[in-house]
């Protein structure tokens, strides 16, 4: 289940204007503490287009007899014995596809040649200041050697987001596959979640068991850092301590996905400790997963983005009024933006490589409207601060998100993560079923 990188570097290849390059850099490694580095994960961009898994890594991308340039570490035995096989430029043809590849220390002097003939380059300035460095020189040097050669050399500059970011918000079939993966892998932990918590239970322990699932059935981890909130800690959006023990009568909020093949899934649900909710409870549920529904039937091809939004904030808001948050006209308090005390973020978001991804959500004065192959989040939610006294106290430190991962089709939309319990029977049978069963 791999997506098809040859297709993606072919599809910009055809995109790309006669005259113009591209040229990415992979991320760097991160330091953790000391001389400790993070578990490397690579540029997105990059490898959306080589499948690359590893740093000190470069592609350029031109029209010509080899198209797709990579630099690579080199190899290096004593190396390897440390950190693990290298591919070196060899394994980079015959493994990964591209039609030539060197070793990143030839990247400044194998540019010059390389950008001579080029108008234009795709590159991201200012993300990395020692790559801007390396390519300024470059560059010099380019335009030194075209005084001879008589050829031009890269006078405009355009973001790589110009052309790239838009081909991959379209997903094609085998990414698709990826995310259906990643998507079913994150409903196993979200289930063994339900099974697992319970009065006394740390949301540590929570968090932990999330990581543990999503390495042990293949994938290569959370896709962003878990958020398992009890209690009024479901109040705090990006809530990421998850350091205190669960209690009785509570919900818990867990926001986790699971990333395979650096894919990730994006999935939130909300459930008793206890295995049961109380009134107040599913009161507040139930408002929630209505204008969770009416969202995902808004993301159809051919309706504006905005429109999951708008559609769930209304319901939303309506709900407001029923529970005593908000008193008024809710066409008059959605105007004022009075909903955003208890529902202060957006619906959903573009998903992806990137849990966040890329693409555009407006067109020219108006939101873009949706085609089939985008993957969304559709993830409303109602926030009732402990501390606040102008709501009613019984409502008071409740907080709900339900979060789905949606692929935009011709059709009916296409809920990726279906299959993890989602309406209050459901949830409340998987939490006691796994009870019962434990005993």
């Amino acid at each position: 289940m791999t997506p098809d990188f040859a297709l993606h570097r072919k599809t910009l290849l055809d995109r790309l204007p006669e005259g113009e390059a591209v040229l990415l850099f992979g991320s760097p490694h991160h330091l953790r503490n000391g001389d400790a580095e993070y578990r490397y994960r690579p540029s997105s961009d990059l490898y959306w287009l080589t499948g690359w898994p590893d740093p000190e890594v470069a592609l350029l991308v031109k029209h010509g007899e080899a198209p797709f340039t990579l630099f690579v570490q080199k190899k290096d035995p004593e190396l390897e014995t440390w950190t693990g096989y290298r591919p070196g430029p060899r394994g980079a043809v015959e493994d990964y596809g591209v039609d030539e590849a060197h070793e990143i220390s030839e990247l400044p002097d194998k540019l010059v040649d390389l950008l001579q003939g080029v108008t234009a380059l795709h590159y991201a300035w200012a993300d990395e200041p020692e790559h801007d460095a390396l390519l300024a020189a470059v560059l010099r040097k380019t335009q030194r050697k075209s005084r001879k050669s008589k050829l031009p050399t890269p006078l405009t500059f355009h973001h790589p987001a110009k052309l790239l970011h838009e081909l991959r918000l379209i997903k094609n079939d085998a990414e698709i596959a990826v995310m259906r993966e990643a998507a079913r892998i994150s409903g196993i932990a979200h289930r063994e979640a339900m099974a697992k918590a319970a009065p006394g239970v740390g949301e540590w322990e929570i968090d932990a068991l999330l990581t543990y699932v999503y390495r042990r059935e293949g994938g290569e981890g959370p896709g962003y850092t878990n958020i398992v909130a009890g209690g009024e800690n479901a109040c705090i959006l990006h809530y990421i301590k998850n350091d205190l023990p669960l209690e009785d009568g509570d919900l818990l909020l867990i926001d986790s996905g699971a990333e395979v093949g650096f894919y990730t899934a994006d999935v939130t649900r909300t459930f008793p400790v206890n295995g049961r909710f109380t009134r107040e409870q599913r009161e507040v549920y139930e408002i929630v997963l209505d204008a969770q529904l009416a969202a995902i039937d808004a993301a159809r091809a051919g309706r504006p983005y905005q429109d999951m939004h708008e559609v769930a904030t209304r319901i939303l808001t309506e709900g407001m009024v029923k529970l005593g948050l908000l008193e008024g006209d809710v066409d008059a308090l959605i105007e004022e933006e009075a909903h955003k005390k208890y529902y202060m973020h957006g619906t959903g978001h573009w998903l992806g490589l990137d849990v966040h991804d890329v693409g555009l959500y407006h067109e020219p004065g108006e939101s873009r409207a949706l085609q089939p192959g985008m993957v969304v989040t559709v993830e409303p939610g109602l926030y009732i601060p402990i501390d606040d006294e102008s709501a009613p106290e019984r409502y008071r430190g409740i907080g709900v998100r339900i979060e789905d991962d949606v692929l935009v089709t011709a059709g009916e939309p296409d809920v990726l993560t279906a299959d993890i319990p989602k309406s209050i029977a459901d949830v409340e049978a998987a939490c006691q079923g796994a009870r019962i069963a434990a005993k």
